[in-house]
């Protein structure tokens, strides 16, 4: 079987770097946002991808990463201004109705609880906070969680769990929950075999497992192992440990700056400082404790500089967006013949 990556679209998408992308939930939108202190949203009429809206005057920096919101009616964006807006049209159009302060400078990443109901964000000030929904327009710090010590590149949150992981420069991975007696966020373990910064992370469906890239060039896959597992793994009493069940290595000759793992297809897409899209597919599941990864598609040249993002279309039809240095936004499609 021969896996391959097509070209649907190339965007221009922001004048400088184009740092992130993100889908709607219902996969007929998505965002963009770069050094051009700009977000535009896209969205598809017939077979083409057209900007819509272009959303200004929010930062007064680069905007590093926006995301939506579960339910699609939310938008937010993370600056290097220290500041995360928050960007509704309950007025008919796309208005900053919240901006976020307490970072003490660039923030990072930013990134909804699946209830919608929570807000993380992190940056170069190494620590990641805990937002919540206060009400209208209202958002409350609920946590200021400094487990790194050094710059905190991305935030994920588990599918359908409010636990939270984030990914560092000190090239360790933190795992966050709250303790529903205390009401305390607090760090639960530290995922660490990376030898050098790590720039992304993402969950699978289940959230059992996590998908994490760094500049040592490698992808690592971890699992959760719960006390009393039946694979003989010690777990103190009342934790979860986390696992490196499999190395990617050997793929990628640069630092690898994203990873994206689909849902519905279980397919995971890396963004590279090498210009390349890889797309690995699980090969051998047969063994949950030492799956097997396979490079089934790589994309040469997908982008002429570095590709910063990429994003799996959330209804499962195969469609990749990315994004790079080159400032270019491009929409492919993967499929297997």
């Amino acid at each position: 079987m021969t896996s391959k990556l097509d070209l649907l679209q190339t965007l221009s998408g922001h004048k400088g770097i184009a740092w992130n992308v993100s889908w709607h939930p219902m996969g007929k939108i998505f965002a963009s946002c770069g050094e051009d202190k700009i977000i535009k949203l896209f969205s598809k009429e017939g077979q083409a991808w057209s900007v819509k809206t272009m959303l200004v005057d929010g930062h007064q920096r680069t905007i590093r990463e926006v995301a939506w919101s579960p339910c699609g009616n939310f938008l937010a964006s993370a600056s290097f201004d220290g500041t995360t807006a928050i960007w509704d049209k309950k007025n008919g159009q796309f208005e900053c109705n919240a901006t976020l302060e307490g970072h003490e400078n660039e923030v990072k990443s930013v990134a909804w609880s699946p209830s919608g109901q929570l807000l993380a964000t992190c940056g170069r000030d190494k620590s990641v906070w805990i937002w919540e929904v206060a009400g209208d327009d209202e958002y409350v710090c609920e946590a200021v969680l400094n487990a790194h010590n050094q710059d905190v590149k991305k935030v994920a949150w588990h599918p359908s769990a409010e636990i939270l992981a984030s990914a560092s420069y000190d090239n360790t991975v933190k795992v966050y929950k709250e303790d529903q007696v205390e009401s305390d966020w607090s760090c639960v373990a530290t995922l660490e075999s990376h030898e050098s910064t790590v720039w992304s992370l993402a969950f699978d469906k289940t959230g059992e497992r996590l998908a994490t890239c760094s500049a040592d060039n490698t992808v690592k896959i971890w699992k959760e192992y719960k006390p009393n597992n039946d694979v003989g793994v010690m777990v103190p009493e009342g934790d979860s440990v986390w696992k490196c069940i499999c190395t990617l290595s050997g793929y990628h000759s640069r630092c690898v700056y994203d990873v994206a793992w689909c849902h519905s297809t279980g397919l995971i897409a890396t963004a590279s400082g090498d210009d390349i899209i890889r797309i690995f597919k699980e090969t051998d599941d047969s063994n949950p404790d030492a799956p097997t990864f396979d490079l089934v598609c790589k994309k040469y040249n997908a982008h002429s500089q570095d590709v910063n993002c990429v994003k799996w279309n959330p209804t499962g039809n195969n469609e990749l967006i990315s994004c790079s240095d080159d400032g270019e936004i491009k929409i492919w499609k993967f499929s297997e013949e």
